[in-house]
This record gives structure tokens, C-alpha cells and sequence, in this order.
């Protein structure tokens, strides 16, 4: 199943973070575009022609977001938006970070 059409489980902490064989089978399910920092977090920027266009990709990741219950840090500037993901309460990468940044992708579309 294509990462993107899975859905978001919540995480309630208590758990450890992937571990990075994890972390690399999950990867090859994203856009090469997506980079794995440090095993701990997802980065990746989107480009765009200008700002009224990154503020509307902007406010379709916020209402995803707030869809899945998954809330990424988002950077904006213009014709740029940096999404970094990861799981807050493990501080580290889940399952969910993944699916989540999917999804932003199909955003794009």
C-alpha cells in the first residue's frame, strides 16, 4: 500500500523512535526529495512562483494537519515552504511521519 493512503495513528509517547533499517524501508516509499536528518527527523522543501502560492500550500498542510492529528514544523517564505516532521512524543521518526509527509506530496498535485 502506497504510503499516502494509510492513515496517521496517533502516538502517545512510551514507545522508542524507528531505528534506522526501519527508517531506510519507509524512506523508499517518499520523493527522493525528502531528507532523513540525523535519523530524527524528516526535512523538505517545496518551491513555488510565488507567495500567494506557498501560503495556499501552506494552509492545505495546516488543514491536513489538523485532519490526522499530526502537526509538522513549517517554514515559509517566498516561493518556499520547509516542512520538517517528526514525532514529538518520541522525540524521533514513526511510522506516521512518513505517511504524513506522503500526503503533503499529494498536496502538491
Amino acid at each position: 500500500m502506497n504510503l499516502a493512503d494509510r492513515e496517521c495513528l496517533p502516538c502517545r509517547g512510551g514507545v522508542p523512535p524507528l531505528a534506522s533499517a526501519e527508517i531506510e524501508r519507509l524512506r523508499a516509499g517518499l520523493d527522493p526529495a525528502w531528507q532523513v536528518i540525523r535519523d530524527h527527523h524528516l526535512e523538505r522543501e517545496y518551491r513555488f512562483p510565488d507567495w500567494k502560492s506557498a501560503f495556499a500550500f501552506v494552509a492545505r498542510v495546516s488543514e491536513l494537519a489538523e485532519s490526522v492529528n499530526h502537526h509538522p514544523d513549517i517554514a515559509l517564505a517566498w516561493g518556499r515552504v520547509g516542512i520538517q516532521l517528526w514525532t514529538h512524543a518520541i522525540d524521533g521518526l514513526s511510522e506516521s511521519d512518513f505517511v504524513f509527509a506522503a500526503k503533503v506530496d499529494r498536496l502538491t498535485r
